[in-house]
Order: C-alpha cells, then structure tokens, then sequence
C-alpha cells in the first residue's frame, strides 16, 4: 500500500462520492477483507458489495491483495491502494468565477487567522492578474501534472518539489520578472490590510 496515490480522473470523483464506497475504502485502508467480511461489516449483501468493489479496482483505488482457497473456491481478499487519496484536477484557471471564489475563500481565512484585510473587486483582480502572469512565467501546469504522477512522496513533499522544480526551469530573465511580479503581489496584498 501506497502512503499517498493522485488521483486525476473526474469519474473517480464520482465513485468516491457514494457513501458506500467510501466506507469500503476506508475498511480497507486498515485491513485486507473478502468481499463476505465487508457484506457482514457494511450489512449489506455480498452482490452488492462485489459490484462496488469492482468499480474501486477498475479506477485504482482497490487491489486484490492475495487470494485463499477454501474448500474448492478461491476467496480474494482486498485492499485499498494508499493510506490517503489525493484528488486532483489542477489549477483553477484565472479569470473565472471559480477564480474569484477561490480567492475570497483565502482571503475569508486570512481573516480568520486574524488578519485585518478588505478584499475589494479591483484588488481580487488585480491579485489574479499578477498570479496569472506568475504562473505564465513559471508553466507550472506541466511541472505539477509530472509531480503529481510521482508515488511515495506525501502532499506537502509534493509541493516543495513543485517548488524548486519551478526555480530550477527559470532563466535569469523570467526569474527577475517573476521577483517584480511578487513584489508587486505583495504590494497588492498589503493594501488590503487595515492597521
């Protein structure tokens, strides 16, 4: 079992959004179990057990860990394929609701963490603009799509390997720009606070 697994297809979202499936994977995160030992656990019946099971295998998140004969039958025990599951879809792309929504959650915790900010229309926009251009400066959509490929590394790790993956790929000239560009981020970010 892995300690941390990505995952990137939207219909794996989907499967882990049924109760049932998340209560198999979460049994199966600390022990291997028959499709019979989840059926008495969940109370629910085998078939239905089995049908859920094989839609967990087909996306990854659920391997046969080892199979026992009984009697003339072959009994397959399961597991889950990490300790925890990373989704991920990607950045959010600039300029969207999603975008705007995203930055008044952040700015909404910063406030809570007690930070005397006032977000204002003109100055979310103007944050994802230098963000937009940073990211331009930095592709890190390519970077992060090969970090996230990467097994045995936790979600933190991750991070820090986009990181300086990032500062490795910069020339001079784009590692400047991208210096300008967070001086003026943090321009931005320190007109929002109230003394």
């Amino acid at each position: 079992m892995k300690p941390v697994k990505t995952i990137n297809d939207p219909e794996s979202f989907q499967l882990i959004a049924d109760e049932t499936r998340r209560k198999m994977v979460f049994l199966l995160r600390v022990k291997e179990m028959t499709v019979s030992q989840m059926a008495e656990t969940l109370n629910i019946t085998p078939q239905a057990v089995y049908y859920h099971v094989k839609k967990l295998v087909n996306a990854g998140m659920v391997e046969v860990s080892r199979e026992v004969r009984v009697d003339h039958l072959i009994e397959s025990y399961y597991r889950a394929t990490a300790e925890t599951f990373n989704c991920h879809v990607g950045p959010v792309k600039t300029g969207t609701p999603e975008a705007k929504d995203h930055y008044v959650t952040v700015f909404n915790a910063l406030k809570s963490l007690g930070f005397n900010i006032t977000p204002d229309d003109e100055r979310i926009k103007r944050i994802m603009a230098i963000t937009d251009q940073m990211s331009k400066c930095l592709e890190t959509g390519k970077i992060e799509d090969k970090v996230a490929e990467l097994e045995n590394i936790d979600f933190v790790t991750k991070q820090t390997v986009i990181e300086f993956a990032e500062m490795l790929s910069m020339t001079d000239d784009e590692f400047r720009k991208n210096q300008e560009l967070e001086r003026e981020f943090r321009g931005v970010l320190k007109s929002m606070l109230k003394p």
